[in-house]
């Protein structure tokens, strides 16, 4: 009788006719598509994805086009959701957000993740002063708030960066150095990556540590690899799975990271769109005009819902004591 889900073997141990081998990743593709919850994460994601891409496309208006003959009405025909204080379409500024947030949650997740390997890598196998003063480093940020840490980050670093952009553009004649939008991602890109990698370097200094000593590291070893070997060869790869659950929540921390330091006014400044910054300017409207202020709010949760209910469908998927 044939089991789902199970791979059938003969009684000496070999495959049975027919049927194939089936490892990690298969395994838990299998059982992510079998998660309903998981699967409403992966399409509330798949539909802010579609919004940022074709939301635009779509619209015939430019999220940056004011019409003050139309302001803070409510939707309609003629603008889906409505329009903003500066009459602006608020369909279109709404997708422009999701373009902002993706962009920061998909960007931050990728220098974060990557610093916090390199980190956690380097103090893991090297040990000693470096491990300590890694891990010193690693504790140090953990013990401020994210959005403390990444408010100070950002207000510190933002007027040197523009100076710096400034001096650049004015020898180079590089005008576009010159656009404030442009360093506002920058600096929002940065304060972020600066803020969350940590916990990457921890985990993957943690599992580092737990492999190390592993018969495959040692036989690694006892044939010549080198270190920089053994870690890009058989450590990080087998590191994976925990890196890829951590980082898919990750993406919806960052997008509420980034909405919460706009909100606040030291993020994506106008004409930039960001969900944060649609609510702050919009905040004041509320008895008058509450869409401005529920519809990027209710975006904004529905995105970070989305990637966190993938986040836990993976960290099902991929740890196999928790797979049903």
């Amino acid at each position: 009788m044939d089991i789902p889900g199970i791979t059938k073997i003969n009684l000496d141990g070999r495959l049975a006719p027919g049927a194939r081998p089936r490892g990690l990743w298969s395994d838990a593709w299998r059982s992510l598509m079998r998660n309903r919850i998981a699967l409403l994460g992966l399409l509330i994601s798949l539909l802010i994805g579609l919004l940022a891409l074709f939301g635009n496309s779509v619209s015939p208006y430019n999220p940056n086009r004011q019409d003050l003959d139309h302001v803070a009405e409510g939707p309609s025909a003629e603008h889906w959701l409505g329009t903003d204080q500066l009459g602006r379409d608020y369909f279109s500024r709404v997708a422009a957000g999701a373009r902002t947030a993706l962009l920061v949650g998909f960007t931050v997740t990728l220098i974060a993740c990557l610093l916090g390997i390199v980190l956690g890598a380097v103090s893991a196998y090297a040990g000693g002063l470096t491990d300590m003063l890694v891990s010193r480093l690693s504790d140090a940020t953990m013990a401020f708030p994210k959005l403390l840490l990444a408010s100070f980050v950002n207000a510190t670093a933002k007027p040197p960066f523009q100076a710096a952009l400034a001096w650049v553009a004015a020898r180079t004649g590089l005008a576009l150095l010159t656009d404030t939008v442009i360093a506002d991602y920058i600096v929002v890109l940065g304060a972020l990556s600066l803020t969350l990698w940590y916990g990457y370097a921890r985990l993957v200094r943690g599992e580092i540590l737990r492999l190390r000593e592993m018969d495959f590291v040692l036989s690694a070893r006892a044939i010549g690899a080198s270190p920089w070997q053994i870690v890009r060869r058989h450590l990080i790869p087998n590191a994976l799975a925990p890196i890829i659950i951590y980082a898919t929540a990750g993406i919806g921390e960052a997008m509420l990271l980034e909405a919460s330091l706009s909100y606040l006014g030291i993020g994506i400044q106008p004409p930039g769109a960001s969900w944060g910054q649609m609510i702050s300017t919009s905040i004041d409207q509320w008895r008058y005009a509450p869409h401005l202020v529920a519809i990027p709010g209710v975006v904004l949760a529905l995105a970070v819902l989305g990637f966190n209910l993938l986040g836990d469908g993976v960290n099902d998927a991929l740890d196999p004591r928790r797979r049903r």
